[in-house]
């Protein structure tokens, strides 16, 4: 889907999963510096979402997902994944209850799959699922911001700032009203400084939770019954995750930023050296200059100096080892 705010001056169109909305409005460090100083919003209306209702809907998902959903209230906002089989990712939503209603916004195209799945669990409980794409999109508030979402509106507030599902219709009278809007290149930059990982990108088709640091997060390990659970006890348990997540500060003499999947080496072996991992994300901060996330094997030294790409980069840790 198409956001109408790419219509306003300035707006560049992200690509690839992004596609839809801007990438930028023409000012990326301008944008990053009024989201972290809590002004603007950005514009996720890309994004799948997703509604559960139903007086079973909380303890029906409280079988399906890796969160402790049944005893959610109303207003809080929580994280939740799905899980195949061997515990590997398939989907993450970002959800709130509203008292009647569970609300999540989810990877842009991936809402399909995940009712598809949904469906196939109903059996006999009282829920109803349903795509609310084409009315509803999402727009994100940062931390700080001043701006009060009409008492209608479905809010997820969390430390990151708020999310609100806005009617389709109402996009363009929002933007007037609470501009300026920030690209989806300055919302990655925070979610990396902020080490967030995102479906798609910080995952491949075996990664497990542990190694994203989504445990305590997205997973909550005082509950059973979800499929996949088996693998989260196992690796908790032992402790040896195969991979872990790492922040990464770039060489900023490098013209270009690494691509995702480009492959991380020790920096001591050189560019023909063991891919030991590879670039999940890779941004360009207004503070920290290039920065990035990515997945090494878990006994990368934490200390060792790395190449992502042919790019010089320092580790920071995000996943204990």
């Amino acid at each position: 889907m198409t956001s109408p705010l790419l219509n306003l001056p300035g707006a560049v169109a992200a690509e690839g999963r992004d596609e839809g909305v801007a990438a930028h409005y023409g000012e990326l460090y301008g944008e990053q510096r009024a989201l972290a100083d809590g002004r603007g919003f950005v514009d996720l209306s890309h994004r799948g979402v997703v509604t559960v209702s139903g007086p079973e809907r909380l303890s029906w998902l409280h079988l399906l997902l890796t969160q402790h959903m049944t005893d959610l209230p109303p207003g809080r906002a929580t994280e939740a994944l799905i899980l195949s089989a061997n515990g590997h990712i398939e989907h993450a939503l970002y959800l709130v209850d509203d008292g009647e209603t569970v609300w999540a916004h989810v990877e842009p195209g991936t809402q399909e799959a995940l009712i598809g799945y949904l469906e196939s669990m109903k059996f006999f409980y009282r829920v109803e699922v349903a795509d609310r794409t084409a009315d509803f999109a999402v727009v994100h508030l940062p931390a700080g911001s001043v701006v009060e979402p009409a008492k209608e509106h479905v809010v997820r507030e969390t430390a990151y700032g708020r999310d609100v599902f806005l009617p389709r219709g109402e996009l363009t009278a929002f933007a007037a009203a609470h501009g300026p809007a920030a690209g989806l290149l300055a919302y990655e930059a925070l979610r990396v400084e902020g080490h967030r990982p995102r479906l798609g990108l910080e995952t491949d088709h075996r990664t497990i939770p542990h190694e994203l640091g989504w445990i305590g997060v997205a997973v909550h390990l005082q509950k059973g019954c979800y499929r996949g659970q088996e693998t989260v006890a196992r690796v908790h348990n032992l402790g040896k995750p195969p991979r872990r997540l790492v922040f990464l500060h770039l060489d900023g003499s490098e013209v270009h930023l690494p691509p995702h999947g480009a492959p991380v080496r020790l920096a001591a072996d050189g560019p023909e050296g063991r891919q030991l991992g590879f670039v999940t994300t890779a941004v360009r901060h207004h503070e920290l200059g290039p920065i990035a996330l990515a997945l090494v094997k878990r006994n990368v030294p934490v200390d060792a100096p790395l190449l992502a790409g042919p790019t010089a980069a320092a580790q920071e840790v995000v996943v204990e080892p």
